[in-house]
C-alpha cells in the first residue's frame, strides 16, 4: 500500500507543497538560528529526498541564513517553509508544522540541546542530542 500523500504550505495558501512519500527522519531542534527565525523556542523539522518534494502552487521566495543553507518562504505572508543545505541537496528540510496535519509526522528525538533556552522542559521521552544526532558542529 502506498504513502499517504502530504500537503501543506504556508499561512495564507499561496505556497503549496506535495510530499510524494513519508519523510525519512523528523526532530525538534533547539538550536539558536531556529529559535531565532521561527520567534520560537523550538522547531520541528522533517527530511525528505529532494525528489520527493514539489511545490504544487506558487514560487517561493528565498534567503540565506548562511552561504550553504537556502531557505524557502512565502513571499505573501512570510512563513517559513523549508530549507537546503548545499552540503547535502538531496535532501529537504520541512517545517513540521507547515503540514496541513502535523501530527501525522511525529518527531523521533531533539537536537542542538545545547543551545536551549534554559526554561524548556519536554517530558516526552524521546532521545536528545547536544548537537546534531549526527554528531556534526
Amino acid at each position: 500500500m502506498p504513502a499517504p500523500r502530504l500537503e501543506g504550505g504556508c499561512y495564507c495558501r499561496a505556497l503549496r507543497y506535495r510530499l510524494s512519500d513519508a519523510p525519512a527522519a523528523s526532530m525538534v531542534c533547539h538550536c539558536r538560528t531556529c529559535r531565532t527565525l521561527f520567534a520560537a523556542p523550538v522547531v520541528a523539522w522533517l527530511s525528505v529526498p529532494a525528489a520527493q518534494f514539489a511545490f504544487t502552487q506558487g514560487a517561493p521566495g528565498t534567503f540565506s541564513t548562511s552561504p550553504p543553507v537556502t531557505r524557502w518562504f512565502c513571499g505573501r505572508c512570510g512563513t517559513h517553509v523549508a530549507y537546503v543545505h548545499a552540503e547535502d541537496p538531496g535532501w529537504v528540510e520541512v517545517a513540521t508544522c507547515s503540514l496541513d496535519d502535523p501530527s501525522a509526522v511525529p518527531p523521533t528525538h531533539h537536537s542542538w540541546l545545547s543551545h536551549d533556552v534554559a526554561w524548556v522542559r519536554f517530558g516526552d521521552g524521546l532521545p536528545t542530542f547536544p548537537r546534531s544526532r549526527h554528531g556534526g558542529p
